[in-house]
């Protein structure tokens, strides 16, 4: 019997709708952390002065590309970028790893019909948590270059890995391993996995044009919810890919060999 779309949603909105409060606890967890994260690593205000004042002179250079712009910064202000750059970046990375590892730990609990919290789900998903950060490192970087240089390979790219960390927390595989079976997966359940990819990352573009609209909210508060509401998005998106592997396996449609 074919797996059908219409019943993968279905299934992902009963497991949302039976669980709304834990993954939204989870999501807001997770942002708050990312946020905490980002704003500790990030530069003091004196280097960020630095770094305005970079910017302020060259606000009437608005056809400059981004390149162009660093090019014409000072060596100072060039790392105060690069610090501010990395701490958002690993803020993030850490962020979507605590959000993946927490949650497929809490939809694989649920199955078994075990008692769960958010906090006992990442609990107990701390021992796959480096091989996760591993992979989602991997995965983003893959993802970033395959947009950079061309749309559709990105595209591809988050396609043929969607079911990586999936495979990986569940079968207890290797990263490459994983990410070797996520593409076979994913390639062969095409018709599955491609609208939701397209889905999830037309909601992520949304989010990002949603900040535009929250300047009167705190920047604080506004990171956090705009976090929040981009990582529950992630969530709809991590057990639908969960529920078709579940289904994908029960089938054998893709045997596993641990």
């Amino acid at each position: 019997m074919p797996i059908m779309a219409s019943t993968l949603y279905r299934d992902m909105l009963n497991f949302m709708r039976n669980q709304f409060a834990s993954i939204i606890l989870l999501a807001l967890l997770t942002a708050l952390i990312s946020v905490l994260i980002g704003h500790a690593l990030s530069p003091d205000s004196d280097q960020l002065v630095i770094l305005n004042g970079g910017a302020s002179e060259m606000a009437d250079t608005a056809e400059m590309s981004l390149q162009e712009m660093v090019q014409q910064m000072s060596p100072e202000q060039q790392q105060v970028l690069l610090k501010a750059s990395a701490a958002g970046t690993f803020a993030g990375l850490l962020g979507n790893v605590l959000l993946v590892g927490g949650l497929l730990t809490m939809i694989r609990m649920v199955s078994s019909r075990q008692p769960t919290s958010v906090v006992r789900s990442l609990g107990l998903s701390l021992p796959i948590l480096p091989r996760l950060l591993l992979l989602i490192f991997l995965t983003t970087l893959l993802v970033q270059l395959g947009l950079l240089l061309v749309l559709v390979p990105g595209i591809l790219v988050a396609i043929a890995l969607s079911l990586a960390p999936v495979i990986t927390t569940s079968e207890n595989l290797g990263v490459f391993k994983s990410m070797r079976l996520s593409s076979k997966l994913a390639f062969a359940n095409l018709r599955l996995i491609a609208p939701a990819i397209m889905i999830w990352l037309a909601a992520k573009a949304a989010v990002l044009l949603l900040a535009t609209e929250l300047t009167m909210v705190s920047s604080l508060v506004a990171a956090v919810l705009l976090n929040g509401l981009s990582n529950v998005i992630s969530a709809l998106l991590l057990i639908y890919l969960y529920r078709l592997y579940m289904l994908l396996r029960d089938t054998d449609a893709e045997p596993v060999n641990p």
